[in-house]
């Protein structure tokens, strides 16, 4: 086995037999900034939802098996340079880039805060250390993908996040928005790296209410708590002047509820209890 990378969140081991292990950690990152505490159980239950998604959704995806209490085996395969966002409601920086003229909603949608849209929309982004909007000409003028890759992306994370809304709505929750990957395995597309709570905003139906900010069961509770207290402006701030934002010490208070609120998350999903 031989160490490959360590992501925001999780490490990728090359093993003998050709594939990949992914070991999910405990460590959280919001904003593009890198906490120093950790979030317990957060890399078991990411693990727990990666092998629930990718088991129930009918499209073919590069995982093997699971490994151990937070590992995961999968097929290691070409990542392709895209990261494709989906989105079901009026929420988070959709709404600042709606504002600014930097995309267009279907027709007929309410601009009212968390608002669910007309239609899903395909709103995908590069993958760099900040992720930048594109549209299909700006995927195309970049080289990311073919004509082709992106109608085929755009229509699959589409249909996905039409399944897991199904799945979730079941659930008692609402998929608010969601964040895929690909790559290609022999030269066919197949979806890749992991779904959970930090790949989609989750919030419960039955406190679910437009025009204000939602219960959180995902990283936003963490988002929302920087935006709260001025700390996504300072580190915008930072940024402007070419320095590395610093990271805030996270309150006990909120770990706490961001552990219990992955767990329960993933019990109402898979209908399994988490032993501690």
């Amino acid at each position: 086995m031989k160490f490959l990378a360590s992501g925001k969140v999780k490490d990728i081991y090359d093993l003998d037999d050709g594939n990949l292990l992914f070991l999910f950690s405990d460590r959280v990152s919001a904003y593009d900034v890198k906490f120093h505490e950790e979030i317990p159980r957060k890399g078991e239950v990411l693990c727990k939802f990666a092998e629930f998604w990718f088991n129930e959704l009918d499209f073919e995806n590069h995982f093997v098996r699971t490994e151990s209490k937070t590992g995961i085996i999968v097929k290691k395969m070409k990542m392709l340079p895209i990261e494709c966002v989906v989105r079901g409601y009026f929420y988070g920086s959709l709404v600042s880039r709606w504002k600014n003229n930097e995309i267009s909603l279907p027709d007929n949608s309410n601009t009212a805060l968390a608002a669910k849209l007309p239609k899903p929309i395909f709103d995908p982004t590069t993958k760099s250390t900040h992720d930048i909007a594109i549209d299909k000409n700006g995927a195309l003028e970049m080289g990311l993908v073919s004509n082709e890759e992106f109608d085929w992306l755009s229509n699959t994370s589409i249909k996905i996040y039409e399944k897991m809304t199904s799945i979730a709505n079941n659930a008692g929750f609402i998929l608010a928005d969601l964040k895929l990957e690909f790559g290609k395995l022999d030269d066919k597309l197949i979806l890749g790296d992991s779904i959970g709570p930090d790949e989609y905003r989750l919030w419960p139906k039955d406190l679910y209410s437009v025009g204000k900010t939602q219960e959180a069961y995902d990283k936003q509770l963490l988002r929302d708590w920087l935006t709260e207290n001025g700390y996504q402006q300072k580190f915008d701030e930072s940024r402007a002047k070419n320095q590395e934002p610093i990271a805030p010490s996270i309150p006990q208070g909120l770990i706490k509820k961001i552990t219990d609120r992955y767990i329960i998350a993933y019990e109402r999903f898979s209908k399994k209890s988490l032993s501690p």
